[in-house]
């Protein structure tokens, strides 16, 4: 399968998990947003980013959402990274027919730590410490592979997933307009954006 345009990393650190994406929405080579998030934040602890169709993107990040809300009110306990995981699984695969155009990193922490997951439009799942997908993706597997190690901090990841999308932003045409980052600790999720002029 032909990469789906974005850049979009993911690392597993020992303090949390960090996610970051650039903004570009295009369509073929025409750009129709400088302005796309692909960095959702799910819950406290829960969060996913994506490559690939925004629509897609945005029906799954709702339709994820409502279920890990409705989990925590059902059960009094947060929903482990894994079960948002298996979820979105089942999601893509019973869709496998009309699959939603789009690759997905499920990353947080639970009670058993930081976790980070990578499925494909339909359903496949494979637990990583770290991961890019989208069309620059080759671009920013290069930074990842040589600066990564399990011992890194959430700030350090940080560093480290700006460099690896800013690299795709340097030779993608699809991917740019800036990075949203996501930083999910046990304490909580931060949001931030991050401009970037190439």
């Amino acid at each position: 399968m032909e990469a789906l345009g974005a850049t979009t990393v993911g690392l597993v650190c020992k303090d949390g998990v960090v996610l970051a994406s650039e903004k570009r929405v295009a369509y073929g080579y025409t750009i129709l947003s400088k302005m796309g998030k692909k960095v959702f934040k799910i819950t406290n602890n829960l969060a996913i980013a994506c490559a690939g169709l925004i629509a897609d993107m945005q029906l799954l990040a709702k339709s994820l959402t409502a279920e890990a809300n409705l989990y925590e009110l059902t059960y009094k306990s947060p929903m482990k990274v894994r079960n948002l995981a298996k979820l979105l699984s089942t999601i893509l695969y019973s869709n496998r027919l009309y699959p939603y155009l789009t690759e997905i990193i499920v990353a947080g922490v639970d009670v058993t730590g930081p976790h980070l997951y990578v499925l494909d439009p339909l359903g496949s799942l494979i637990e990583d410490k770290y991961a890019a997908l989208g069309s620059g993706a080759p671009l920013a597997m290069s930074i990842l592979e040589s600066e990564y190690s399990p011992e890194i901090t959430v700030d350090v990841g940080e560093k480290i997933a700006i460099k690896a999308v800013s690299a795709a932003i340097k030779r993608d045409i699809i991917s740019g307009d800036g990075i949203d980052i996501l930083i999910v600790k046990r304490e909580g999720a931060i949001e931030k954006f991050l401009p970037i002029e190439v």
